[in-house]
């Protein structure tokens, strides 16, 4: 079969979570029931392929046949450079394209060695008193801001705040300085091709004066530590390296967060029955988790792969050259591989490893996923202890389980 669509869906196909024609998982979900392969969004000028079926795209995020590298494979174009262009990094900041996600073999292990000690479960554990402290302060003022009734809006006041302070206190970016990185991580998921430019430069231009000021003054933070690699061993990452590290580090270790704790607490406020299972066995947070990544994950498909020859994936063949997607939603909603995916189910046994594909798999499986899982747990059980009558301000019924960004979430404390 040289198509890359395969065959069409069946009457029986499972409903999407929502089954609203707005909802992404029905988008999603016809992709993966019409067919393996699937075409998916224009990065680049020849488009690009969703591999959209759980253990296909599993197996696709750890086949050395698609590679990360789009110069490393003839005919490919660089779809990681054609996101950041379409959102309107300008040309003078391109090699911002040339990070961690665009790296392959010995060349992205080398750099995410250097990076990843921060990411270990120990100094990820050792973060826990302070994400709670974090969490605890800013419970206070949405409960001074609800006292008299009013709806309070949970993104701005606590999904945002947590993982941009936790990601900034470890990377070292001073408090004064981080409400720009708060407004340059939205655009990626609000695009803003206007402000794009001045705004990408103000945040290199704050990298390299941090990377100068640790140069002056160590201190006990991501910077310093990459600092001193490059001045020991100069070879081993260059100057553009530590500043495409460091931007990809406070944007990507903040936003996926941001957006997860919202969609989370609206799935639990609206299934009540999921939510006091867990205020009744509160040991099932860490396994809820890993099913509200399953199901709320904001992340609808990775980072972009070149296909380095022509494969077939369960049929269906992908050319040499193409820039190929697995599809993470889509994936994580097969039921092939589980049953009654569509529902959110905190009880559910993950089985070997996550059981699901929420941050990825294989060598570039997401270096702050600890982190994730941590500050969501932490934040949303410390949300629903502290008040115990939260509800939605505006009950439109079960939310979409899906990655769409919500404006708000407009919640009552009492």
């Amino acid at each position: 079969m040289d198509t890359t669509t395969g065959p069409t869906s069946t009457d029986d196909t499972p409903a999407p979570p929502d089954g609203g024609a707005g909802c992404p998982m029905t988008a999603f979900g016809r992709l993966r029931e019409q067919g393996p392969v699937a075409d998916g969004p224009g990065f680049t000028s020849q488009g690009s392929r969703i591999v959209t079926r759980y253990e296909d795209a599993r197996d696709m995020l750890t086949d050395p046949r698609f590679r990360s590298d789009a110069s490393a494979v003839d005919g490919a174009e660089n779809g990681l450079g054609g996101i950041l262009e379409t959102m309107g990094v300008p040309e003078d900041l391109s090699f911002l394209s040339g990070s961690l996600a665009s790296r392959d073999g010995a060349d992205h292990a080398r750099l995410r060695k250097l990076v990843s000690r921060t990411f270990t479960v120990r100094r990820v554990n050792a973060l826990r008193p302070r994400v709670a402290q974090i969490t605890g302060q800013l419970l206070d003022d949405i409960a001074l801001a609800g006292a008299d009734g009013k709806p309070v809006d949970l993104i701005p006041t606590l999904a945002y705040p947590v993982p941009i302070t936790v990601i900034c206190e470890l990377v070292g970016v001073p408090e004064q300085d981080r409400g720009l990185w708060r407004e340059f991580a939205g655009l990626f998921t609000a695009p803003d091709p206007q402000r794009m430019p001045e705004l990408s430069r103000a945040i290199v231009a704050q990298i390299r004066a941090l990377i100068a000021a640790r140069r002056a003054e160590p201190a006990d933070d991501l910077v310093t530590g990459l600092v001193e690699v490059h001045d020991e061993d100069g070879d081993r990452l260059t100057e553009t390296e530590m500043i495409t590290m460091l931007f990809d580090l406070v944007t990507a270790g903040f936003e996926t967060t941001a957006h997860l704790i919202p969609k989370s607490a609206q799935a639990l406020l609206s299934r009540p029955d999921q939510l006091a299972a867990l205020r009744a066995e509160p040991d099932l947070w860490p396994r809820a988790v890993h099913e509200l990544v399953r199901t709320c994950g904001p992340i609808p498909v990775s980072l972009p792969r070149y296909a380095a020859e022509d494969v077939e994936v369960d049929g269906v063949r992908i050319p040499a050259g193409s820039t190929v997607l697995a599809g993470l939603t889509s994936g994580n909603f097969d039921p092939r591989v589980r049953e009654h995916p569509e529902e959110l189910d905190v009880r559910r046994e993950t089985g070997r490893g996550e059981g699901h594909i929420g941050f990825g798999h294989g060598a570039h499986y997401c270096l702050g996923a600890a982190l994730a899982r941590q500050e969501t747990e932490v934040t949303l059980r410390a949300l629903f202890d502290r008040f115990p009558q939260l509800r939605l301000a505006e009950d439109d019924g079960p939310s979409r389980l899906g990655f769409e960004r919500l404006p708000e979430l407009r919640v009552l404390v009492s």
